[in-house]
């Protein structure tokens, strides 16, 4: 999750869920486990609602299913094993699938419609893929690449609560809110460029 947004709430979050974390583990369910069925509803609901053009209830769905991205990571940190790097590839993995099939469930209704907005939508798929491509690309070769203006978190919530809105009936709600995330997908994708140009010049 984002660190900008990540830090304030981090704590207390934790402190709500741990009960409900600790139950989870005791009735057998994995952190793993937890992260697969989250993804995979986020991913039906995005491929289902929105192309049919059910924004607002789509949008609520997903941020229920999202939680389990707050669950597992406290699953994992609380129990026995602890976390694994298995784990942390998985949580990444699905985080971009399901992050990905919201775009897409999006861009399937506008390009039904012949809405011309399909396409900054597209472009704001594609660059926020960067984002996570720029910073995962880095860290392999050893330098760290973390912050810019708008990470995971930032981005998720901005797209949701533009979809969410023109569900509700807010003029220019999703175009505001793709192009806005479109600007700032490109501004975080030269920044964490920068970032390991610094460290490599």
């Amino acid at each position: 999750m984002g660190t900008m947004l990540q830090i304030p709430f981090k704590a207390p979050v934790t402190r709500f869920i741990t009960p409900a974390c600790r139950f989870a583990l005791k009735i057998g369910l994995t952190p793993n486990l937890v992260t697969a069925i989250g993804s995979f509803l986020v991913i039906i609901t995005s491929l289902v609602a929105y192309p049919n053009g059910h924004f607002f209830w789509g949008t609520i769905a997903i941020c229920i299913f999202s939680l389990s991205d707050l669950f597992d990571g406290t699953m994992a940190r609380i129990s026995a094993k602890g976390g694994s790097p298995w784990g942390a590839l998985l949580d990444s993995t699905c985080d971009r699938i399901a992050d990905s099939t919201i775009f897409i469930g999006v861009i399937i209704y506008l390009e039904r419609a012949a809405d011309p907005l399909f396409i900054p939508a597209l472009v704001a798929l594609i660059s926020g893929l960067m984002v996570s491509y720029v910073k995962a690309r880095a860290e392999s070769l050893d330098i760290a690449c973390n912050g810019g203006l708008a990470e995971r978190t930032e981005r998720l919530m901005l797209v949701l609560l533009g979809i969410g809105l023109h569900g509700l009936g807010v003029p220019y709600a999703l175009a505001f809110g793709i192009w806005i995330l479109v600007l700032l997908s490109l501004i975080t994708v030269a920044q964490r460029l920068f970032m390991v140009y610094q460290e490599t010049a």
